[in-house]
């Protein structure tokens, strides 16, 4: 049977695409075209992988944005990442999540979306 081999993209609405393309550019080396960032597989740590999962209707996961969506990044270094972030203005998550797969935080970017930064455990 024919099936899905992996994630092509991920697309949301932005009230100002160009400005936050530059905001991904400025605090997380995230350097994009009009399309997008492409993200290789070989560029990715071994242990790390894209996950596609739908969650609850009523999921608090998602808090405090109230998007229905969450992009989940592969960073190499998430306290650096997170302390880079400070400087911005964005909220950054309380605390840091570790678990066995590796070690989560999270930030709200400038348009009200959260995003999870994931550094995997063999990274």
């Amino acid at each position: 049977m024919a099936k899905v081999l992996g994630v092509g993209g991920v697309f949301f609405r932005s009230p100002d695409p160009k400005a936050l393309r530059a905001w991904y550019a400025r605090w997380l080396g995230m350097f994009s075209d009009d399309c997008g960032v492409a993200f290789h597989p070989d560029t990715m740590p071994p242990d790390a992988y894209t996950l596609w999962g739908p969650f609850p209707d009523d999921t608090r996961s998602f808090e405090p944005s109230s998007s229905t969506f969450m992009i989940s990044f592969v960073v190499d270094d998430l306290d650096a990442i997170l302390d880079r972030l400070e400087g911005s203005g964005v909220r950054i998550g309380d605390e840091i999540e570790e678990l066995p797969d590796g070690r989560y935080g999270w930030f709200v970017d400038p348009d009200g979306n959260k995003v999870e930064l994931w550094e995997p455990a063999g990274a």
